[in-house]
């Protein structure tokens, strides 16, 4: 992702009203962190199957966005597994 997601990407593709990234258990490069918040898109959706990454990306974020909903889903019954997704809005 932070090989794709770049300025050049944003120049051909233009700014997106929502953003939607589901990274894997490690979260988010750092690159791709500031570059969303470079972007500024006006909504993220941010889905992951780790919520302690989760949380760390959500702190790097919580300079332009907040969070505004939360929620824990069980994709994976009967093991220790969730996805939780979160519903950021630019400040």
């Amino acid at each position: 992702m932070k090989n794709i997601l770049t300025p050049e990407f944003a120049l051909k593709h233009g700014r997106p009203d929502i953003l939607i990234t589901d990274p894997p258990r490690a979260g988010m490069h750092e690159q791709v962190t500031q570059y969303l918040l470079d972007l500024a898109a006006p909504k993220i959706v941010y889905v992951s199957c780790n919520p302690a990454t989760q949380a760390r990306d959500l702190q790097l974020l919580s300079p332009k966005y907040r969070v505004l909903k939360s929620r824990a889903v069980d994709m994976f019954p009967h093991t220790h597994h969730i996805e939780n997704v979160v519903l950021l809005a630019l400040k």
